[in-house]
């Protein structure tokens, strides 16, 4: 019983520390509010508000259905230019899309024939580029098409295709940027909470307070966790009501009780992994490095960014060391497809095993660090 009195009373310290740093009561306000509202608007693999210009030399019925074929909220209201300000505006990043219509280039589908036309491509931003020039593409193959043939219907297939939507029927790209950028902050705010928690205290000099106390090693670590810990699943609870489902309206699917027993499961493995960070680093800038260098893979490789059946087959293996990896698939399963304990226990498991190896060996560092200090 003393030892969990000795816990629960340095955890109390430990919240009390926190609310009383301005800053990281803001850095985690914002992380769960404004951060997960940005990156989930900023992902989208879909074209948005690209500028067009148009250099038309034909100035026909058809010239004049493929510009108003363009329109938000894919591209801009094209602009009409001359042929001699296309590299002046490409130059100056006025426009992404060129689109030159040649003369008599409504004569020539009348005929039958095969006119060409170009598109200029600013692919500085590359996926925008990419996208849009199929965009732009299909929409003048149409126009063309039923400019050509107004009447014409579609020649009937021996086959008819019917694509379905799963868990996601709109292919709504905001519902799986919100919960990436939940899992990111979650992630980030874990192991810098934790970690900073360790470090400020050798760096104010009050660990040696702790190490006159009758207080082990253990306890020090187990206080640390589960006072941010919960400062952290607080946050990531109210940014789930608030504005994940709230302003950005993606439905749970899932039990919200379920993937918050699964939070809590990641968060002490995070925990643990920022422990043993700021165990190595001796001041704060030098765990910001290895954070850095911890995070960035975390995030990366867990399949967020990119499928883990798309990366390399050996860093593949290397992913199921990661307890992110298993984090987002269990997140994604909750809350798309509304799958519960009978279909993510591999997940479930894999956290506890990994987020006990992790606190176990990050124990173990800092009571060698405790024990070198006394």
């Amino acid at each position: 019983m003393q030892a969990l009195s000795n816990i629960f009373w340095l955890g109390i310290k430990e919240i009390r520390s926190f609310l009383g740093d301005w800053l990281l009561v803001g850095l985690v306000i914002w992380a769960f509010s404004g951060a997960v509202f940005e990156q989930s608007k900023g992902l989208s693999d879909a074209v948005n508000n690209a500028s067009v210009a148009i250099v038309d030399e034909d100035n026909s019925t058809l010239s004049r259905a493929i510009r108003t074929a363009l329109y938000p909220p894919y591209f801009q209201e094209p602009e009409l230019i001359s042929a001699d300000e296309i590299d002046a505006g490409m130059d100056h990043d006025r426009f992404m899309f060129v689109i030159v219509i040649p003369p008599d280039f409504e004569r020539d589908v009348r005929a039958g024939n095969q006119p060409s036309y170009q598109i200029n491509i600013d692919a500085t931003a590359v996926a925008q580029a990419s996208l849009g020039a199929e965009y732009i593409t299909h929409i003048m193959m149409d126009e063309i098409a039923h400019y050509a043939q107004p009447g014409a219907g579609t020649a009937a297939l021996p086959v008819t295709l019917v694509s379905r939507r799963a868990f996601n029927p709109n292919g709504t790209q905001r519902w799986f940027g919100a919960i990436i950028a939940l899992v990111d902050q979650l992630s980030m705010l874990t192991l810098v909470l934790t970690g900073a928690a360790l470090i400020r205290e050798r760096e104010h000099g009050t660990i040696e307070h702790l190490l006159v106390m009758p207080l082990t090693s253990v306890q020090i670590a187990l206080a640390k966790v589960w006072a941010n810990g919960l400062v952290i699943l607080i946050a990531f609870t109210l940014s789930l009501l608030l504005m994940f489902q709230g302003v950005l309206e993606v439905p749970v699917a899932g039990s919200r009780g379920f993937l918050l027993f699964g939070t809590a499961l990641y968060v002490v493995a995070a925990a643990a992994i920022g422990i043993f960070l700021a165990t190595i680093a001796r001041t704060m800038a030098q765990f910001a490095l290895l954070m850095l260098m911890t995070m960035l893979p975390m995030m990366m490789l867990s399949g967020g960014m990119t499928p883990v059946e798309s990366q390399p087959l050996a860093v593949q293996y290397l992913t199921y060391l990661m307890p992110s990896r298993h984090y987002v698939a269990f997140a994604q399963g909750v809350v798309f497809r509304g799958a519960d304990f009978a279909i993510l226990w591999p997940q479930v498991v894999a956290m506890i095993v990994l987020g006990g190896a992790f606190f176990a060996g990050a124990l173990m560092l800092f009571r060698r660090s405790i024990s070198a200090s006394k």
